[in-house]
């Protein structure tokens, strides 16, 4: 199936939606991923309260800032809109950093 969508100037751009989804499939692996290596490197670390959620933040804003350096200049190719990158997925990558902040802090700073 092909999805369409009309720019600005009125240019029709034609999307698949098979390589959309696999684009979309990719990019969650890598929020996981950074995620669960962001929380474990917060826990290490020993970050605490608000700390460690803007450890978060700067590390999605780094993951995105990092995919569109990927996706170059012709990043429309691959992608819809780049502000989906950073909000898609936001709370799941939250929740996944959360378990690994929390288990690798009770881990390592034993008191």
């Amino acid at each position: 199936m092909v999805k369409t969508k009309i720019s600005k100037s009125g240019e029709i751009t034609a999307y698949s939606e098979v390589a959309f989804r696999n684009n979309n499939a990719l990019i969650e692996f890598c929020r996981t991923s950074a995620c669960a290596l962001s929380g474990c490197t917060a826990g290490i670390m020993g970050l605490t309260g608000l700390q460690g959620f803007a450890f978060y933040f700067c590390a999605v804003l780094g993951l995105w800032c990092l995919l569109l350096l990927k996706a170059g200049p012709s990043w429309e190719k691959y992608f819809v809109n780049r502000i989906h990158l950073l909000t898609n997925g936001f709370f799941g990558g939250l929740f996944t950093y959360v378990l690994f902040w929390t288990f690798l802090f009770g881990m390592v700073h034993v008191y």
